[in-house]
């Protein structure tokens, strides 16, 4: 299967400075205030992230990456669970916007994902993320209705085809 030009160019971005780790237990408080204090959850979404936690337990379970500059300072993370193969959050921090940490990030979840033998990764996005999943190589599958108290809306899902070695 051919790489597309979205793709490449994810995984070939590497913005100055900026390298991805192992999230630890220790940045458990960080992960979580940056998904409480996203901007895109906020309004209509705010409930959705309301009272969420990012634990020390949640980051043992899974494979979760941060994206830290060179004073350990967290720009962005996801967690990709692996069974079944799901994008489960990625965020990237409001100020880290625009430097090319979501498609670092991007290009990284798809190597961890072929490391760890997957061929597919959904994506259940937020709706206002769907541009950009699609922008690094996520293809539209489909929509997951709404399911009313915790979301209210129906949101985009796609899929990451991950190529092989």
């Amino acid at each position: 299967m051919r790489q597309s030009r979205a793709y490449r160019r994810a995984s070939a971005v590497r913005p100055e400075g900026i390298r991805i780790r192992r999230a630890v237990a220790r940045d458990a408080r960080r992960l979580t205030r940056l998904v409480t204090r996203s901007r895109a959850y906020e309004g209509p979404y705010a409930p959705m992230v309301e009272g969420y936690r990012v634990g020390p337990d949640y980051i043992e379970a899974h494979r979760v990456f941060v994206a830290v500059d060179a004073d350990d300072h967290v720009l962005g993370f996801y967690a990709l669970l692996l069974a079944p193969p799901e994008v489960d959050l990625m965020f990237v921090a409001d100020e880290a916007q625009g430097r090319g940490i979501g498609r670092l990030l991007a290009g990284h979840l798809r190597d961890e994902a072929r490391r760890a033998g997957l061929t597919r990764v959904r994506v259940v996005a937020h709706p206002p993320s769907e541009g950009f999943y699609r922008s690094v190589g996520a293809e539209r599958t489909g929509t997951v209705p709404a399911g009313p108290p915790a979301v209210m809306w129906d949101r985009p899902e796609l899929t990451f085809a991950i190529d092989g070695p």
